[in-house]
């Protein structure tokens, strides 16, 4: 028998409840910081070494985290489903929990690329990448994040996700981010959708939607438990 597809879109609340800080709360990760200045491709031409020393610190944070409940729930789902994570968090405590499938929609902390080829990217040793590191063709690595004004290459690929849903959730994000936030207008009108958020974004009524304002480290674990059982 076939496995149900569930797919999984999380934002920066899953994250949060591990210690990482958000990109959009008053203490978050952008004070001291005009967004432009550390994530466009205007303040990396202005000053790379602000941009490298923000995204160190970012790594250095990141790499100290550990996976929450609802990190490990999602990973135990992979027991009784084809699960599918698309998140637009920069960590890897998703793959540390122990899910298989992650699409890192906006890229990833862990990594570099060149700024003379996108397509050469290297995982990042350590927590620091410095001004004179270069790719093979001899130039600048900057961290591998999409920024503002960058198109989104992974977003054709989930897309595909989620169209083929037969369980979609979203978990910690205020669905206001595009284009990741359009992803629940691909999923199949026969699906089920769960909303997990203690601040509920705003979502068209359809069949099947339950909406949960509880936080995902409580709220993953009591529903991955309730799925498992139902797929038995």
């Amino acid at each position: 028998m076939q496995r149900k597809k569930l797919v999984v879109l999380t934002g920066a609340g899953i994250s949060a409840e591990s210690g990482i800080a958000t990109f959009r709360d008053a203490n978050g990760l952008w004070e001291g910081h005009d967004v432009m200045e550390v994530a466009s491709p205007e303040g990396w031409r202005n000053n790379q070494a602000l941009v490298l020393d923000f995204y160190n610190q970012r790594r250095k944070q990141a790499a100290q985290a550990k996976p929450n409940p609802g990190h490990l729930a999602l990973a135990e789902l992979e027991k009784k489903f084809a699960v599918t994570i698309i998140t637009q968090n920069v960590d890897h405590l998703h793959e540390q929990a122990g899910s298989t499938k992650v699409i890192h929609l906006h890229g990833s902390l862990f990594q570099s690329r060149s700024t003379a080829d996108e397509s050469l990217v290297y995982p990042i040793e350590g927590w620091e990448l410095k001004l004179g590191d270069k790719c093979e063709r001899g130039s600048q690595l900057r961290p591998n994040i999409v920024w503002f004004g960058e198109m989104v290459p992974l977003m054709d690929l989930a897309i595909t996700e989620a169209q083929q849903a037969d369980i979609f959730m979203v978990v910690g994000t205020s669905l206001v981010v595009y284009p990741a936030a359009g992803l629940v207008h691909y999923v199949p009108a026969k699906a089920t959708i769960y909303v997990i958020d203690p601040n509920l974004p705003p979502m068209s009524k359809r069949p099947n939607l339950h909406l949960i304002p509880v936080k995902s480290g409580e709220a993953l674990p009591q529903l991955a438990q309730k799925l498992m059982e139902e797929a038995i």
